[in-house]
């Protein structure tokens, strides 16, 4: 199956293992990590085509305030994707970490810094590896960042709206942002160890579940909607790391959607007896019946899909 966006989350993850043993700070601006000014990798043609072309950004020092607290909460102040906006352009809409606005190019840069800071800071690192080594802990054995041959026998093509086959795409490039192969056994083996917290600090633990920014648009698509009156927002839907965290009728909890044209995929948790759902599915229909889904397994839960899908057929 196709992880689309839990990648999001798989990624969140990885990135508290690196804050656990020092080689990143969530509130240190990612310029401190890299050995130049960020504008200047973007002529890099190869660099370009993986992450976004960094030196649109010339001239706008705001990049210089992005951290990796905000990329991981969607309020880097990027679209979804550069190659989205009107003239492919890579550009910063808002001064970051002042709202949440869904985008993709902000997990891609925390990959970016990642992959390509400092080594003398523990950096240099391939996304894919570290997470292998996650996979491998858990007992993942069909789970990759990759397209790997062996997958090949139970490759599941999606279907769209309109009921017509999509297919699988396999991704040669890691993209934290959703190049995951997976399967519910597999994932199911990671959604228990994160809503445990195992692997994790406690300290990192409580940060991806935490109340981190508050979300004041109505939907999460599409992207860079004004906020809300204050008496029309819903007063419990924050952004956590890689999740977004709400409160209902059972307690605190965290969601996550993968979506593209021929997929609908969901993970939700509630904190109080660590119990969650995961739904991975080839046919994009079925987000329709998700609430009803998660309320059967889950009971009430208070899961804001209305938020999430609201009437655009956004990309999750």
């Amino acid at each position: 199956m196709y992880g689309a966006s839990l990648t999001k989350t798989v990624f969140a993850y990885t990135v508290m293992q690196l804050v656990d043993v020092g080689k990143l700070k969530l509130d240190t601006p990612i310029a401190a990590d890299l050995d130049r000014p960020l504008p200047s990798y973007g002529p890099d043609p190869l660099l370009v085509k993986k992450y976004a072309p960094y030196q649109d950004l010339t001239g706008d020092s705001r990049w210089k305030q992005i951290t990796p607290r905000m990329c991981l909460t969607h309020s880097a102040g990027f679209a979804n994707f550069w190659f989205l906006e009107p003239d492919h352009k890579l550009r910063i809409h808002f001064e970051p970490g002042t709202r949440y606005s869904y985008s993709g190019d902000g997990l891609m840069l925390l990959q970016f810094a990642i992959e390509h800071g400092r080594k003398t800071q523990g950096l240099g690192l391939a996304v894919g590896d570290l997470t292998n080594a996650i996979f491998k802990r858990l007992g993942m054995t069909r789970t990759s960042l990759v397209w790997r041959t062996d997958f090949a026998p139970n490759d599941a093509d999606g279907w769209n709206d309109q009921g017509q086959v999509e297919e699988h795409n396999h991704s040669s490039r890691v993209r934290a942002v959703g190049s995951m192969d997976t399967t519910v056994s597999d994932l199911s083996k990671f959604v228990a160890a994160l809503v445990r917290g195992e692997g994790l600090s406690a300290a990192s633990r409580t940060e991806i579940s935490k109340r981190q920014l508050h979300i004041a648009t109505a939907h999460q698509f599409p992207v860079l909607l004004p906020d809300l009156p204050a008496a029309a927002q819903r007063p419990d839907l924050y952004a956590g790391l890689g999740v977004v965290v709400f409160d209902g009728p059972q307690g605190h909890g965290f969601y996550k959607g993968g979506h593209d044209s021929g997929t609908a995929n969901t993970m939700v948790c509630i904190e109080a007896g660590q119990r969650c759902a995961l739904v991975l599915s080839n046919d994009v229909r079925s987000e329709a019946g998700f609430a009803e889904l998660i309320r059967f397994l889950l009971g009430d839960t208070g899961v804001p899909y209305d938020w999430e899908y609201g009437d655009y057929a956004g990309k999750s």
